[in-house]
């Protein structure tokens, strides 16, 4: 999911088990995507080939869709009952994902990029696609990456997951405790993906991307950072003096999207003027606790 996590939590009367309802959202998007003719691939989650992680959980539906197409996707989805509740530039720090929420189904991350997979969004997508299998998710026939691109899509996933118990059950399972075999078809989908830096992450060599202008942002975003930190390092790996400052002047806004989610309910314009001026504060706090505590860890 997007960084801001959404909890899904079904209604009382919902007697239909989570796993089923998501197995339905993957069918009703594909359903979507066929009906507007948009290419899009289902990743992680429902989509994953069981051989990978065993028993591993999920609590949405994720799909990686055609850059040119994601307009069209997004477009149709409101006229069957998804909403949105967060987009792309509020969703992480790498802008990746938006998520939709429908009724009966649950959540949706529709991604118009993988973090980490390249050159460009459109080519990564186009490397996926063009080895594509088709599995069944919810009685509906739908695309999915070739099992060693799951697996590589899995690790960059992961590589962001900073000390989250379930991105080091996958790293073990995909990475430490697989075979040569399997360890060297990773490597080929990862140099097809042109995703060095993020697989850096796993193998413990980040600090030897220092000069990538998206180095810091894999750095905070796997081993954690401040408010302050995330933004700068989202305003570094921009590309071109117009998007870093598009990012900057972000970086001062209200995130209402999340606001809303937190607060679970639409708010008011006074509490956005609230958070306005309370967040600066708690970011100013934030860096002073980290550095204080990074000296104390020095002097140890």
């Amino acid at each position: 999911m997007a960084a801001h996590e959404v909890a899904e939590v079904p209604a009382a009367a919902t007697t239909v088990p989570l796993e089923v309802r998501i197995g339905f959202a993957h069918a009703s998007v594909q359903w979507i995507a066929d009906r507007c003719g948009a290419d899009l691939l289902h990743v992680k989650g429902a989509a994953l080939d069981p051989t990978l992680v065993p028993d591993r959980g999920f609590s949405d539906a994720d799909v990686l869709v055609r850059p040119t197409h994601v307009a069209r996707v997004l477009a149709e989805l409101p006229r069957h009952g998804w909403e949105l509740i967060n987009s792309f530039a509020y969703g992480s720090s790498f802008e990746h994902s938006a998520t939709l929420r429908h009724s009966d189904f649950g959540l949706l991350d529709l991604h118009r990029i993988f973090p980490g997979a390249g050159p460009t969004p459109d080519e990564a997508f186009a490397t996926l696609w063009s080895e594509r299998r088709t599995t069944t998710l919810g009685g509906w026939p739908c695309a999915v990456p070739a099992r060693g691109a799951q697996a590589a899509l899995l690790l960059l996933h992961a590589a962001r997951g900073g000390m989250d118990p379930k991105a080091s059950r996958d790293i073990g399972f995909v990475w430490t405790r697989a075979t040569d075999e399997e360890r060297a078809e990773v490597v080929d989908w990862v140099e097809r993906l042109d995703a060095a830096l993020g697989f850096s992450v796993i193998t413990g060599e980040l600090d030897r991307h220092r000069d990538d202008p998206a180095y810091d942002l894999w750095r905070v975003a796997s081993e954690g950072g401040t408010r302050l930190e995330e933004w700068r390092a989202r305003v570094r790996a921009a590309s071109g003096l117009r998007a870093k400052a598009l990012v900057a002047g972000r970086s001062v806004l209200v995130n209402v999207e999340h606001l809303t989610i937190v607060r679970g309910r639409p708010v008011s314009r006074r509490e956005v003027v609230a958070e306005f001026f309370d967040r600066p504060l708690r970011g100013v706090r934030e860096q002073l606790w980290r550095m204080r505590s990074s000296r104390q860890g020095r002097g140890q």
